[in-house]
Formats: C-alpha cells, sequence, structure tokens
C-alpha cells in the first residue's frame, strides 16, 4: 500500500538491460533476485502471483498453472526451454529444504515482503547503474509488457489486445496507457512536423 497521494509510478526496463541486469545478479551470487526479475519479466505477474511461487509449481515443467491473487483468474503460462534452464540453475545453487518452499524467502526464511523487494530493487538499480526512472516489484510486469509490444511490431494492435486480455484490463486503451504507449504516441507528433 502506498501513502495517499504519493508517486506509484513504475517504469519498464529495456528488455536487454533486465537480460543484462539478471546474468549480473546471477554472476554475483544474488540468485534470487535474479530470478525474480527473470520471471517477473518473463511472465508478467503481479509481485504478489511471484512471491507465491513453489519450487515445485516451476521446476522441470513446461507450463505454470495459477490462480492470480488480484483477480481470481486462472492463468496458464508457458516456460520456455531457456526459462527452465535458468529455473533449474538457480534451484540448484539456492539448495532450498524442500520442493515444496517458496521459491522467494529471505534469510530470515520468510517470503519476502513486496516492500523488502521494492526497497531491494532501488538498490539494484543504485549498485548496477541502471537507467530507469521509477524501478519498483510493478516494473517487471511492465517490462513483460513492453518487450510484447515491442516484439510484435508489424501487429502491434493485436499484440495490445493479448495484452489487454493477459493483464485482465477492460480495454486496450487501458493497456496502451498501462505501458506508456499513448504518451510516447503523442510525443512523437511533434517529431513529425519539420521547419
Amino acid at each position: 500500500m502506498s501513502l495517499k497521494f504519493s508517486n506509484t509510478t513504475s517504469d519498464f526496463l529495456e528488455w536487454d538491460t533486465m537480460l543484462k541486469l539478471t546474468r549480473s545478479l546471477f554472476k554475483d551470487k544474488n540468485y534470487d533476485m535474479s530470478l525474480l526479475i527473470t520471471l517477473g519479466s518473463f511472465w508478467g505477474l503481479r509481485i504478489s502471483d511471484l512471491l507465491n511461487l513453489t519450487w515445485n509449481q516451476i521446476l522441470n515443467t513446461e507450463q505454470l498453472e495459477i490462480i492470480e491473487k488480484k483477480t481470481g483468474e486462472r492463468r496458464s503460462i508457458k516456460i520456455n526451454t531457456q526459462l527452465q534452464k535458468h529455473i533449474a540453475e538457480c534451484f540448484s545453487v539456492i539448495q532450498p529444504r524442500k520442493i515444496e518452499s517458496k521459491c522467494f524467502l529471505s534469510q530470515k526464511g520468510t517470503v519476502y515482503s513486496v516492500q523488502r523487494i521494492n526497497v531491494i530493487l532501488k538498490e539494484l538499480k543504485t549498485k548496477y547503474n541502471i537507467r530507469i526512472d521509477h524501478f519498483s516489484s510493478h516494473s517487471l510486469r511492465k517490462t513483460f509488457g513492453r518487450a510484447v509490444y515491442n516484439n510484435s511490431e508489424n501487429n502491434a494492435e493485436f499484440a495490445l489486445v493479448k495484452l489487454s486480455e493477459l493483464f485482465n484490463h477492460s480495454d486496450v486503451r487501458t493497456t496502451r496507457k498501462y505501458l506508456g504507449l499513448r504518451n510516447d504516441e503523442l510525443m512523437e507528433t511533434y517529431e513529425m512536423l519539420k521547419s
């Protein structure tokens, strides 16, 4: 929960920046944050759903089935082979006590809070000199959305329809605004004018 009238904006990471960050985190033995940022960016799940994941849900499987906490909607997610490999590598080095354990546990053995994740992400922004204004747990969901949209240049409107469905938005306009596309498109209008 944020304070009343506080800024709750979050920005997306460029895809290459996200990949570089997750590789650096893994190399620096920060396996849980490498996995959290990767899963959030590849799947577009809300942080509440990410923090609720258990190893047996994501390890050695091609598909994740969850009921989203906020919406109560069922969601199926295909886990590509590259991501399966990263999950297995993280599992191998984290070595959880049980396969039924939550994936994202603090040193105290409790699931991270959303607030703690946001503090950690701000620390990572500074430590790894990440160029993003507002980096929070919601940035991962927006990173997913922007990557889907950017990789669908030939059919961007269809990508927005798919994202609207995945994000459970009421309409495509909401998704466009959510991804910050509306403002970007409006600003491009000024670039079209030549003197």
